[in-house]
């Protein structure tokens, strides 16, 4: 692969889904494209360059590229502490707030194969406080092999590192080797395809009360990350909360959003402006 197809097939990627690879890894890209070059009977990176910026096909092929970039690395009950400040302290609080409402929105965005998403729905099923509660959790990632995967609700080993027995027991059920989701806890999830930076698609996206985006702004360059953010401000309802991976900030990204300084975690917050204003979206 040479500089300029390097640089091409880069910004290509790039301007689909906000992934941006510098320089020093150009390798990392030529070696995993190189098995799509073969595959469409291509003799360059150049003559894929072409095929996947003009062909009639190229959103399919984009999201083959997609699906061979992304590392997809991911488990049950994840940055233990932040689940603990959401279920200790951010739940309690919403669950106060909405007392008259009865409703609740929580977004994964970047859900992986599911884990995320399905540990927010068991931390929901075990506040008594909620039961009878309109709860929903919206669950979104850009690979639309991982998606799959999650809506199947069945998971091998390497899923389960950080769980405890606890909520293995009372939520899944083995199956071999492996170990299937309860109904109850899946049926809480809704999965769907989404790019974070497709406007069009955001739009269908309600508002939430919590935000979880872990461990993606990662892979993101600063323009991506600075419109990804706005998105998640427009779709926080006032007082919202969002949760970012422990080695993602805010710094120089955004000042909308105030730092909170919870027992377990620090989290951002979107500011409440005359009043909080529940997730009707």
């Amino acid at each position: 692969m040479s500089e300029d197809e390097f640089r091409l097939l880069r910004d290509l990627v790039y301007e689909f889904c906000g992934i941006f690879f510098q320089d020093d890894v150009r390798y990392l890209l030529e070696k995993r494209l190189a098995s799509r070059v073969r595959a469409q009977g291509l003799q360059s990176f150049n003559d894929y360059y072409r095929l996947v910026r003009y062909s009639k096909d190229r959103g399919q092929e984009l999201e083959q590229i997609v699906e061979l970039l992304t590392t997809n690395e991911t488990y049950f009950f994840r940055e233990a502490y932040q689940l603990r400040a959401f279920s200790e302290e951010i739940l309690p609080e919403l669950i106060d707030r909405r007392q008259r409402q009865r409703r609740l929105r929580f977004w994964s965005a970047g859900c992986s194969t599911g884990e995320e998403a399905y540990t927010i729905a068991m931390l929901v099923l075990e506040r008594e406080e909620l039961t009878g509660w309109d709860v929903e959790i919206f669950a979104n990632d850009i690979s639309r092999k991982v998606i799959q995967t999650a809506r199947r609700g069945v998971y091998g080993k390497s899923s389960f590192r950080s769980i405890d027995n606890y909520y293995l027991n009372k939520y899944f059920r083995q199956q071999g080797n492996t170990w299937v989701i309860a109904d109850r806890v899946r049926e809480m999830v809704s999965f769907g395809q989404l790019n974070l930076l497709d406007d069009e698609m955001l739009a269908l996206i309600g508002l939430a009360d919590v935000i979880f985006c872990r461990n993606v702004l990662i892979y993101f360059n600063q323009s991506a990350r600075l419109k990804v953010v706005r998105a998640f401000y427009e779709k926080l309802a006032e007082g919202g909360y969002l949760l970012l991976g422990h080695s993602e900030s805010l710094l120089n990204v955004s000042t909308d959003f105030e730092l909170v300084h919870l027992k377990n975690d620090m989290v951002y917050r979107k500011p409440a402006l005359g009043g909080t204003q529940g997730a009707e979206g």
